[in-house]
């Protein structure tokens, strides 16, 4: 902490955060009161910045648009046009109109991320990187369910947990684990819930148990990949080559070093072009609604005021969209009735998805609510309630007629059940371990659901006396009582240690 405040002064700019402090174990205690007293001695509390990973690609890729980029989104790289030697464009498949084009250009940069291998692998030659995919889930649960004014970080086997405070939700991750299956679509196993639960349950006065969980996702890091076998002990670092005339490839790296990532990638493809090229400002250009943002926050109030909004709803949009808010308040002056809630997922205003179709590039309803907005994730129903809604607001933007409505909202919901699928396999891999609480049928096909997930009382933590039952105790609550009522049942029926786990 000293060493990060230490360089937070060297630096060019002023001291973004305060410096961190130490927390004594009341300090500690009342910022979060849900931590259990005898997980802790003390703490130190310090300040970091908070990045929403959707809302940031969609701002880079805006702000290169805005600075004469061509993007083009649901485009595949098929293949690779050379001419002798040297590389001199792409082959794209266009994944709307399902066509196949040619883009030349002079110098091509590949920063595919997890996909390195297959796209290098598309020259026809054996590329000088390779990079392992490695998966990370997150858990998003309610605000209420853990009490504090303070994000958590807790120390694992091997590496952090984090508690990351988001919006009215908790973020809780991270996991690190090789993943080998289809990079698409990577999925969180019940070993890895259990994992994240299992750990921040070690420092809670109540656990959180499965029923707690709102939301899940999984994403995937790319790693250069070493002589390790753990991807947690794989370089974050990147590193840039140029493996063939005219291709440039970058690998690796991570979010807060992106800006030095697309410097160095850039600056190795200048050099193939020869002639004389102004050096990289990338560290001097603000992503397109930065600037004006602190005094369009200072207006919040007024702003408000004038579109009939709440101020807290004000301040969402601002966080989300910086000073760009103007172009969503606009939308909000032609059609007052876009300034109510979204039906199904409250925390949303129905501009959001206009403005998402509008003005930021979304096609198709799974990109409003899985990837313009955090609908799916942050719901119980994965957004399920909001889906029509949402497409019924963005049909006359893109000219959808009832029956493609109709078939946008099956294609969401089809969605939905097939992660749920995906769930169940991995599952399946983990052993067919079964979230706690998820009903399931017995021996005489009748339904029996399990109580709760148990929780281990005060008392018998300190105690760990199976035979002492204290006043904190309930059938429900105590795993020491659990346990006890397993062994009777177990007994009564005759069963075996593992016939027994297996029917629990």
């Amino acid at each position: 902490m000293l060493l990060y405040d230490t360089m937070s002064l060297s630096g060019r700019n002023a001291r973004g955060v305060p410096a961190h402090r130490h927390l004594s174990r009341r300090g500690a205690l009342r910022a979060c009161p849900s931590l259990r007293p005898e997980a802790l001695v003390g703490a130190l509390q310090y300040y970091d910045a908070q990045v929403d990973d959707a809302r940031l690609v969609t701002y880079l890729v805006r702000t290169a648009a805005a600075h004469g980029a061509h993007p083009l989104s649901r485009a595949r790289v098929v293949g690779f046009l050379r001419e002798g030697g040297r590389v001199t464009g792409a082959r794209v498949h266009d994944l709307e109109t399902d066509q196949v084009f040619e883009v030349r250009a002079r110098q091509v940069i590949n920063a595919t991320g997890v996909w390195t291998d297959d796209s290098q692998a598309l020259v026809g030659e054996r590329g000088q990187l390779q990079v392992r995919a490695s998966k990370g889930i997150h858990l998003m649960v309610p605000r209420d369910r853990i009490r504090s004014s303070t994000g958590l970080i807790l120390r694992t086997e091997s590496s952090v947990l984090f508690v990351i405070p988001w919006g009215r939700h908790w973020l809780i991750g991270t996991t690190d684990t090789d993943w080998e299956l289809d990079k698409a679509h990577p999925a969180a196993t019940s070993r890895d819930i259990d994992y994240l639960l299992e750990h921040v349950n070690a420092v809670l006065a109540t656990p959180l148990t499965r029923d707690d969980v709102e939301g899940v996702y999984a994403g995937l890091r790319p790693l250069l990949s070493g002589e390790s076998d753990a991807t947690a002990k794989l370089s974050r670092e990147h590193s840039v080559v140029s493996p063939a005339p005219g291709l440039v490839v970058v690998a690796g790296g991570k979010y807060t070093t992106y800006r030095v990532m697309a410097r160095d990638a850039v600056d190795e493809a200048v050099r193939g072009l020869g002639g004389s090229v102004p050096a990289s400002c990338t560290d001097r250009v603000p992503l397109l609604g930065a600037e004006g943002y602190v005094a369009r926050w200072n207006q919040r109030g007024r702003l408000a005021q004038q579109f009939g909004l709440h101020v807290e709803r004000v301040e969402h949009l601002l966080r989300r969209y910086g000073a760009a808010v103007d172009e969503v308040l606009a939308l909000l002056g032609e059609d007052p009735t876009l300034g109510e809630p979204l039906d199904g997922a409250e925390d949303y205003l129905r501009v959001e998805v206009v403005y998402a179709v509008s003005a930021e590039g979304a096609l198709h309803l799974e990109d409003v609510l899985t990837r313009r907005t955090h609908i799916s994730i942050e719901s119980f129903d994965r957004g399920l309630v909001a889906a029509r809604p949402a497409a019924t607001l963005m049909a006359p933007v893109l000219g959808w007629d009832g029956e493609r409505v109709d078939r946008e909202v099956a294609h969401y919901v089809a969605r939905v059940r097939a992660e749920a699928g995906r769930a169940r396999a991995a599952r399946r891999r983990d052993g067919g371990r079964r979230p706690a609480g998820r009903a399931r049928r017995g021996a005489s096909g009748s339904p029996w659901r399990p109580e709760p997930a148990p929780t281990v009382c005060p008392a018998h933590r300190r105690s760990r006396s199976p035979g002492v039952t204290g006043a904190h105790c309930g059938p429900a609550q105590c795993s020491v009582r659990a346990l006890r009522t397993l062994l009777l049942w177990m007994r009564e029926k005759r069963l075996q240690p593992r016939a027994c786990v297996e029917r629990w």
